[in-house]
């Protein structure tokens, strides 16, 4: 499957998939440039889902700060909290708006098709949640998050997964511990079979992803509900 500039997932005869290989970065204890602190944290070990945690420097070590639960983007299927992009825009974020952030590492489709992506970040979600009264497992969430002030993020179809929470956290099924204060969406992936406003027009020839693309990838992101 391609898009307009580069093909993005394979999938062979025998069900292996290949994909393009993101950049990786090795954790840092600190940013040289805006002194925020990240590491890498299993948040499911049955499932391997693993987060990446941001911590902005601290000039009030007793002052508790917004927490942000960020979703990156890729289609669902491609990029990590790890990858270039995704590593220096969160650790922007946490800089400028001075926040703490945790960046989900989901499962990622057609290996692992929808709800997989959703069922994660629910279950890291409910990680972070877990922290709420101070005794989690993580110090950083548990000695400087206000979870007063929870909001998730995400970025295109790291978007849709945090549109998709916040409308799950609403009900009392999931059993969350906080309260969810505000999301924040930027590009989000929403698609259909039929196209509605902006998508019927939405241009196959200039768009990065296009029209013909995302109707060809989504049976292989949501076989159950390919339409």
């Amino acid at each position: 499957m391609k898009s307009s500039k580069e093909e993005v997932v394979r999938v062979h005869k025998d069900g292996h998939v290949e994909r393009s290989i993101p950049e990786v970065l090795t954790p840092l204890s600190t940013d040289p440039i805006t002194g925020v602190s990240s590491k890498d944290v299993v948040v499911v070990p049955e499932l391997n889902i693993i987060a990446r945690l941001f911590l902005p420097k601290l000039t009030d070590p007793n002052k508790n700060l917004v927490v942000l639960v960020f979703f990156h983007g890729g289609g669902f299927v491609i990029n990590t909290p790890f990858t270039t992009t995704y590593h220096n825009l969160v650790t922007k974020l946490v800089s400028e708006a001075n926040v703490v952030a945790v960046s989900v590492d989901y499962r990622k489709a057609p290996d692992h098709p929808i709800p997989a992506a959703y069922e994660d970040s629910m279950a890291a979600l409910k990680w972070v949640a877990s922290h709420s009264n101070g005794d989690g497992p993580e110090p950083w969430l548990n000695n400087h998050a206000d979870f007063q002030r929870v909001f998730l993020g995400g970025s295109n179809s790291g978007a849709n997964i945090a549109h998709n929470l916040a409308m799950a956290a609403g009900n009392p099924e999931p059993g969350l511990s906080i309260e969810l204060l505000g999301i924040a969406l930027v590009h989000p992936y929403f698609w259909g079979s039929v196209p509605v406003e902006s998508e019927a027009v939405y241009p196959d020839d200039k768009a990065t992803i296009n029209r013909g693309f995302v109707d060809e990838i989504w049976p292989f992101i949501c076989p159950s509900n390919p339409g």
